[in-house]
C-alpha cells in the first residue's frame, strides 16, 4: 500500500484509512521569530551522543505539513512521518541515498525462508528515557501496531505479517502469511517504529506529546501547528551520524507564509512545499538557493473498466496515444515534474519505459486508427474528474490541460467535473468517474509498491481491471527476493498495462527544498524515501 501526498496536503496515503487535514488559516511565522531565540540558546548544549555534530547553531526548517499524530500507530501523513522518523528507531532503515534496507535497530536481518525472516537486535539498545529496547519491546510494537489498527494509522503495510515473536532478549522473529519480498523494506517504513512497552499503552495511541523512542533525536518541545524542537538523543545507537545537534520544524498554513520567512530569514531552509511560481521567485533572490532532487509523488489518469466509455479498451488506449506528458509539465507545473511512462517510477529498481515504447510520441492519426478499428466513432464523449481541495491549484491546470490536449485531436470532447476531496474518495470507489485523477506516493522504493495497490486482486481504486495473468506476476515477484525473477515479472506487468491501458501514468514530482546561504548538507538531505533533518548543518 501506498501513499497519497500533494502540494497542498499533508496525506501520505490512498490505501486503507484515507484521510486528510483541515489546515488552521492562522500564520504562525511571528511565533517562528520567537522560538528562534529558545533554538539559539539551546544548539550550543551538550551533545553526549557520537554520532551528533556538525552545525554551530540550530536549523530552522519551514514547512506547510502539519501532524496528525506523535504515535506511530496513528500517523500515515508525510508531516507526522518527519517526526516519527527523527525520534522512533526501526528494526531496518534506507540509508541516505540508499532504497536497499540496512539495519538500524538490527545487527542483522534474512529470510530462513519465504515465510520467516529472522532479526539479531544491536547490543545495549535503550530508549532515550534510559529503558531497555529489547526483542519485547519490538514485538510489543509490532503486536500493538496490527492490534490497535488505527484508521489513520499505517498498520495495512504489515498486511503480510502473521506473527511477531521475542527469542529472548535480542532476537526477533518475524512470521509472514506468504512470501514477500518487500517485507524488509516495509520494516524501514515508519510502520516499523519501535515504541517503550513501559510508555506507551497496549491498545489505544498514546495521548499528548511526552514521546519516548530510541532514534537520533528527542522532541524537546511541541506546539501543535506552530513547531516541533528536536535534540541530538544522548542515548541513540545507530547508523545515522548527525550534522547538528538540534534542529526545528516550523509549521505554517499557506506557502506565501513560508516563502516569506525564507526571504526574511525567519525560517533558514523550507521543505515542502512552495508553489513553482514562489519556487522561480526565490531562485532569483540574493542568498537563498533552490536545490531539486528525486522525488516519489507520481499523477496518474485513472480509467474505471466499468463505466462506459472507459470500458473499451480501444478508448483507454487511444487517449493513451494523444496525452502529451512533456506538454503538461511544462503547461500544469512550469517543469517542476518530469514525464512518466511506467506505473513503475523513475529511479526504481524494475523500472521500464513501457508506455513510451507502446506509443511513442502522441499522435493523432494513431489514436483515430485505434477508434476505427475497434468500430468507434469519433468524437467519443469523456468525462474526466478531479479534486480542487487535495492536489493544489495546479490540479486545475492539469486537468484543463488535459481536456485540451484530447478535445484537439478532434477523437474526444471532455466533460471536467470537479468534486471535495472527501466525497471524491468515495466516488472514486464506486464506479461513478469513467476516468479520475490520482495522485501516488509510495511507501516503498520498490516496484511492487507502485503496481500491485492498483493490480491486485482487491485494489484500492476503483478501476474495474481486473487481469489474472499480472495477478499471478505479482504472487510471482512478491514470492522470491531474485533480482532478475522480480525484474522480469514487471517488466512483463507494465507491458500488459502499457497495452490494456487501465491507468496512464502522466508525470513524476522533483523534491525542492530552499536554503539560506550557510545551510549545510541539504543535498544529501533531499532523499526519496525521507528528508533527512540529521543531514542539515550549519556554518
Amino acid at each position: 500500500m501506498s501513499l497519497l501526498v500533494n502540494a497542498e496536503s499533508n496525506d501520505r496515503h490512498l490505501s486503507k484509512g484515507i484521510h486528510w487535514m483541515s489546515r488552521n488559516k492562522r500564520v504562525v511565522a511571528a511565533a517562528a521569530v520567537a522560538f528562534l531565540a529558545v533554538g539559539a540558546s539551546a544548539c550550543g548544549g551538550k551533545k553526549d551522543n557520537s554520532s551528533a555534530g556538525g552545525g554551530k547553531g540550530a536549523v530552522i526548517v519551514g514547512t506547510i505539513d502539519s501532524v496528525s499524530s506523535l504515535d506511530p500507530a496513528g500517523a500515515y501523513d508525510y508531516g507526522s512521518w518527519e517526526v516519527i522518523d527523527s525520534v522512533y528507531q526501526k528494526v531496518m532503515h534506507f540509508p541516505t541515498g540508499g532504497t536497499t534496507p540496512e539495519p538500524d535497530a538490527a545487527k542483522s536481518c534474512a529470510f530462513t525462508d519465504p515465510k520467516t525472516y529472522a532479526c539479531t537486535l544491536q547490543p545495549g539498545l535503550v530508549f532515550s528515557n534510559g529503558d531497555k529496547l529489547t526483542a519485547a519491546s519490538v514485538k510489543f510494537s509490532f503486536d500493538r501496531m496490527v492490534g490497535i489498527a488505527a484508521p489513520n494509522g499505517p498498520s495495512s503495510l504489515l498486511g503480510s505479517l502473521e506473527s511477531t515473536e521475542a527469542k529472548g532478549t535480542d532476537q526477533v522473529v518475524f512470521h509472514l502469511k506468504q512470501a514477500d519480498s518487500t517485507f524488509p523494506s516495509v520494516l524501514a517504513t515508519d510502520a516499523g517504529a519501535i515504541v517503550d512497552e513501559k510508555t506507551f499503552p497496549k491498545d489505544k495511541l498514546l495521548d499528548g506529546s511526552k514521546i519516548v523512542g530510541s532514534g537520533p533525536y528527542t522532541l524537546d518541545k511541541y506546539t501543535a501547528k506552530q513547531q516541533a524542537s528536536f535534540l541530538a538523543s544522548k542515548t541513540y545507537k545507530g547508523p545515522a551520524k548527525l550534522n547538528n545537534g538540534q534542529f526545528v520544524l516550523q509549521y505554517f498554513s499557506e506557502a506565501s507564509a513560508l516563502k516569506q520567512a525564507v526571504k526574511d530569514g525567519t525560517v533558514n531552509a523550507a521543505f515542502r512545499t512552495l508553489s513553482p511560481t514562489d519556487t522561480a521567485d526565490l531562485k532569483k533572490t540574493s542568498g537563498i538557493q533552490v536545490l531539486d532532487g528525486t522525488g516519489t509523488e507520481k499523477r496518474y489518469l485513472v480509467f474505471d473498466a466499468k463505466v462506459k466509455p472507459a470500458d473499451q479498451k480501444a478508448v483507454r488506449q487511444a487517449v493513451a496515444q494523444v496525452i502529451d506528458r512533456e506538454g503538461i509539465a511544462k503547461d500544469a507545473y512550469d517543469g517542476t515534474v518530469a514525464p512518466l511512462y511506467s506505473m513503475v517510477g523513475n529511479g526504481i529498481q524494475g523500472h521500464t519505459e513501457a508506455f513510451k515504447d507502446k506509443y511513442g510520441t502522441p499522435d493523432k492519426a494513431k489514436a483515430a486508427a485505434i477508434l476505427k478499428a475497434a468500430g468507434i466513432t469519433a468524437p467519443v464523449d469523456l468525462a474526466y474528474a478531479w479534486t480542487p481541495s487535495h492536489y493544489g491549484a495546479a490540479a486545475a491546470d492539469e486537468a484543463t490541460a488535459i481536456k485540451r490536449q484530447l478535445e484537439a485531436t478532434g477523437l474526444f470532447k471532455v466533460k471536467l467535473s470537479s468534486t471535495e476531496w472527501q466525497q471524491y474518495q468515495k466516488d472514486e470507489k464506486s464506479d461513478t468517474y469513467a476516468s479520475y485523477m490520482i495522485g501516488w506516493f509510495p511507501d516503498l522504493p520498490d516496484a511492487d509498491n507502485d503496481v500491485s495497490p492498483f493490480l491486485s486482486k482487491q485494489p484500492f481504486l476503483g478501476t474495474g481491471y481486473d487481469n489474472k495473468q499480472v495477478q499471478d506476476l505479482l504472487v510471482k515477484e512478491q514470492g522470491t527476493d531474485d533480482p532478475k525473477v522480480r525484474d522480469q515479472a514487471f517488466a512483463d506487468i507494465q507491458k500488459i498495462v502499457a497495452d490494456d491501458a487501465p491507468i496512464i501514468p502522466l508525470w513524476q514530482g522533483k523534491q525542492t527544498v530552499v536554503i539560506r546561504d550557510g545551510v549545510t548538507g541539504a543535498d544529501k538531505a533531499l532523499d526519496p524515501t525521507m528528508f533527512r533533518f540529521y543531514e542539515l548543518g550549519t556554518k
